[in-house]
């Protein structure tokens, strides 16, 4: 699916998918604006670098990308929004971003696997997205995501990604990460 998509040709390009898209939710109880916004804000309070930063901004870019072909989101299909969202940002950011965004979901599988309790903490949006993206880790899979050298980044942006689902709203908007976005684009 993700090979017919495009490619982002400039920063501005991606936060205007927020502008169109940023206001439809996705399973959760908040909107893509807000869990994008909250899930930054968590990082920058981390003290995460400004690729990191970004990264967790733009991890869920590639469900802005399916809208805004007109894909209809199922959520019996796993819809790849990972892989999607990484490749669309490939020519606008460097691997520092792309990476995490590409290795969340595996993330997630990877401490279902490993992280005893931890799947219990899962809203119910993430548990059903699970199911559709494989389940848990296999005993193989855990041993090469361990391995990535980007397995650390994903599974930061995974915790924030966990946590950035608060209904309590935040009076910022993707576009206030604007400065920093352009700051670490390629």
């Amino acid at each position: 699916m993700s090979s017919a998509l495009p490619q982002a040709q400039s920063v501005e390009e991606v936060f205007a998918l927020f502008d169109r898209h940023g206001d439809v939710y996705y399973g959760e109880d908040i909107n893509q604006n807000q869990h994008a916004v909250q899930c930054a804000e968590l990082a920058r309070r981390e003290g995460a670098s400004p690729e990191m930063i970004v990264a967790t901004l733009l991890h869920d870019v590639g469900h802005l990308l399916h809208l805004d072909v007109g894909l209809v989101h199922d959520q019996d299909v796993d819809d790849d929004h990972e892989s999607t969202g990484a490749k669309y940002l490939a020519k606008v950011f460097p691997p520092q971003v792309t990476r995490a965004i590409a290795m969340h979901v595996t993330a997630k599988r990877y401490r279902c696997a490993v992280e005893p309790g931890y799947f219990e903490t899962l809203s119910e949006a993430s548990v059903l997205s699970l199911a559709v993206q494989g389940g848990p880790l296999t005993r193989e899979e855990v041993e090469r995501f361990e391995r990535n050298p980007g397995s650390q980044d994903a599974l930061s942006l995974r915790d924030w990604d966990d946590r950035g689902k608060c209904v309590e709203l935040s009076n910022e908007m993707p576009r206030d990460y604007l400065e920093m976005a352009l700051s670490v684009a390629i």
